[in-house]
């Protein structure tokens, strides 16, 4: 009986309700981050976010040297028509754009000087006729020792003389255009024909009907698109980086496209151009040429210059952030650094970088996944 009371609590604990308790859920959370440029991870966010770790690729990267510049076309390339002697306009031959051949007539000039001139011309060689016949006379009265030397020596001047204006004449009647073979038949005209000294496009008409025009006067302005080329200004702190035969990659912003366009530089100036600004003239020719540009218009260049090898990562890894770019690097598993980063020239996708923080462990740096970690960093810089 001693033992009934304790029979009896044994009996009730054992007909008590059954209430197990259970165990918490395991939840798997990072711990919190020592540094705030440091970013921590679960498992299971890190294969969410496709992190992929590696080392530096080396690469052979090209630097760039920005230019800008026009489309342009040698001196031989472009022609200014003038009249030899003023005039006045009787006939304007072309329009802006028309192609014209080497030779071709863009104008026609009137005055009353060119049929003095060709008179002139006309006058001289018939003086030039007499004085040859009467120096032939005069030569052989010398000789049967009946003339006077002096008339003969007359002779031979005057002959002289007719024959230096006779010259002078015809070289500027050439050089007026007008046909000499017509003349020499007698026919006078009162006009002259401008022509082209080369092949190619219209460039600009400064002329009209009826107008008078000065030997200085540009009347036509012609250009040959043989051989467009580019002419780039280049400053003082990169001229010495371009040299000839570097590639050359430009956009023509007034054509409305990201094209990029090819040429080659073959020639590089010697001296700077005159202004306020230091640069340097470097022309390059166009691979292929082409028919769609025009002389004149703007182009933005890059010239790639030689390059270098260089430590470079996928644009994925780097975080452009404002001044800096940055990088991460895992410290240990499931712990990530940001580290700052200088971004050189960029090349299918791969960019050259150099470290500015000491200490990045270069054996696992994260190669895919960056803006991810740089997102729950930053996270975890406003929660707190």
């Amino acid at each position: 009986m001693n033992y009934a009371p304790l029979l009896l609590l044994l009996l009730l604990t054992a007909c008590g309700p059954n209430q197990p308790t259970e165990p918490e859920a395991a939840t798997e959370q990072p711990a919190p981050p020592a540094s705030p440029d440091e970013v921590r991870l679960s498992p299971a966010q890190a294969k969410a976010a496709g992190l992929e770790t590696g080392v530096f690729a080396w690469k052979n990267m090209t630097s760039d040297v920005q230019a800008n510049g026009v489309i342009d076309v040698p001196p031989q390339n472009m022609a200014s028509i003038s009249a030899i002697m003023g005039g006045y306009v009787q006939q304007v031959a072309v329009l802006p754009g028309q192609r014209i051949s080497k030779g071709g007539t863009v104008a026609v000039l009137r005055h009353p000087d060119y049929i003095q001139l060709q008179q002139q011309y006309l006058q001289s060689k018939a003086r030039v006729q007499f004085l040859t016949q009467e120096l032939e006379r005069q030569k052989i009265l010398d000789a049967e020792d009946v003339g006077a030397k002096r008339k003969l020596q007359q002779a031979r001047a005057d002959y002289a003389s007719e024959q230096a204006t006779l010259r002078a004449t015809t070289a500027q009647l050439k050089m007026l255009g007008v046909p000499l073979g017509r003349l020499n038949r007698g026919d006078i005209t009162p006009t002259v024909a401008l022509t082209s000294p080369i092949g190619g496009y219209v460039k600009a008409v400064n002329v009209n009907t009826g107008q008078y025009v000065n030997p200085q006067d540009v009347l036509v302005e012609v250009v040959d698109r043989s051989d467009l080329h580019l002419e780039l200004k280049v400053f003082e702190r990169d001229i010495v980086r371009v040299k000839v035969g570097q590639r050359i990659l430009f956009k023509i912003p007034s054509r409305g496209s990201d094209e990029d366009l090819v040429a080659r530089v073959f020639l590089v100036g010697k001296a700077f151009n005159d202004g306020p600004q230091r640069t340097v003239s470097v022309h390059a020719h166009l691979e292929p040429e082409r028919d769609d540009v025009l002389p004149g218009q703007y182009v933005s260049a890059h010239i790639q210059t030689a390059g270098r090898c260089q430590r470079t990562l996928p644009e994925d890894a780097i975080v452009q952030a404002g001044e800096f770019s940055y990088i991460f690097s895992q410290t240990k598993p499931g712990a990530y650094r940001r580290y700052r980063v200088q971004t050189g020239p960029s090349e299918n996708g791969d960019v050259a970088v150099t470290l500015l923080d000491a200490g990045a462990d270069t054996t696992r740096l994260v190669r895919h996944g960056a803006y991810f970690l740089d997102a729950e960093l930053k996270k975890g810089q406003d929660a707190e």
